[in-house]
Formats: structure tokens, sequence, C-alpha cells
């Protein structure tokens, strides 16, 4: 068990079919690797290029990958709402951004399972890269980033999402809840 804080942070654990179970310690959700909810912000410019972020050595998943969208792990007691908020401000230094909510869908693999929510927003600057989870990021155009970038070097649940937005996943349900794939 690790003790630095943001280990101890208290997640929101979910079942199968994305209903609440329980709140469990972030150290305790990566150790046996338990369904979890995240957010995942695609951030635009305006000129529709996508930003994209290298990750420090010293994130608890998928370390030094590039990632394509802000975001992050849903605490005990959030919205998925509320998490992007946050996790826009905490990551780029984003504050009070309007997002659109896209869709929902799970991801899952050896290191992750995972309920995520992805957004979008538009934002041409400036940014705050939050030194502790971003080595460096630059807008890049999205339809590029599988060719420009190692395929086997970018969070695979960003990948998905951002295939997924591109695929036109970009609308909500007719009944104006969000799709789930």
């Amino acid at each position: 068990m690790t003790t630095d804080a943001p280990s101890q942070e208290r997640v929101a654990v979910v079942d199968p079919s994305n209903r609440f179970a329980c709140a469990a310690p972030r150290w305790r959700m990566r150790r046996d690797n338990l369904i979890h909810r995240a957010c995942y912000i695609l951030v635009f410019n305006s000129r529709g290029e996508l930003f994209v972020h290298q990750r420090t050595d010293t994130k608890d998943v998928y370390p030094g990958f590039f990632d394509l969208a802000a975001g992050g792990v849903v605490l005990a007691g959030e919205s998925y709402d509320a998490a992007a908020q946050r996790e826009l401000a905490e990551e780029l230094g984003i504050a009070d951004q309007p997002l659109t909510a896209l869709f929902d869908f799970f991801w899952e693999d050896a290191h992750c399972r995972v309920w995520g929510r992805v957004y979008r927003c538009v934002h041409d600057g400036p940014m705050r890269l939050q030194p502790e989870e971003i080595v460096s990021g630059r807008f890049m155009p999205p339809e590029v980033v599988e060719h420009d970038l190692p395929a086997d070097r970018i969070t695979p649940d960003s990948l998905e999402a951002l295939r997924r937005y591109l695929e036109g996943e970009k609308e909500s349900a007719p009944d104006g809840s969000l799709r789930r794939t």
C-alpha cells in the first residue's frame, strides 16, 4: 500500500452496469483493478485541433504515455460533470469552461476497468499544465494522432474515446440521455 495523497483519494467504484457499489482508496482500485468512473475531456482549439499531452513517468497507470484527453477518476460522492470541471482546472488550468457531455463507454484492459464519460470543449489558451501529471502538450489534427504518435505509447482508453468521437458518437441519445456503448 502506498501512502501518497493521490493514492488515498476515495474513488467511486461501480458494478459492470455503472451503478455505484462503494468508495475505495485509489491504491486499492488500482491494485484490484476495480471498475470505476472517469471523465475524458477532448480539448479542441478553434481550428479543430485536439490537445494531446504526455503524461509524467510518475502516473499510476500508463506512465509516460501520450494522452488524448484531460480527465481522471471520479471521486466518491462526485458527479461526472464536477469531476470533469475539476480535472480540466487541475491538469490544464482551464476553469469555468463550458463542456458538452457526449457519451458514456466502458473500457477494459489488464490495467484498467472504467466507465468513462466523454466531454468536448473548445479552448485556444492559455493553459497551465500541471507538472505532477503532464510533461508537455500540443494541439494536433485529430485525424493524424494515430499516425504521428507511437501507437503503443498512447493511453488506450483515451484513444478509444477519440475513435468513438470521430466515428460519430457526438450526440446524446434521442431521449436526451447519454449514449452508453
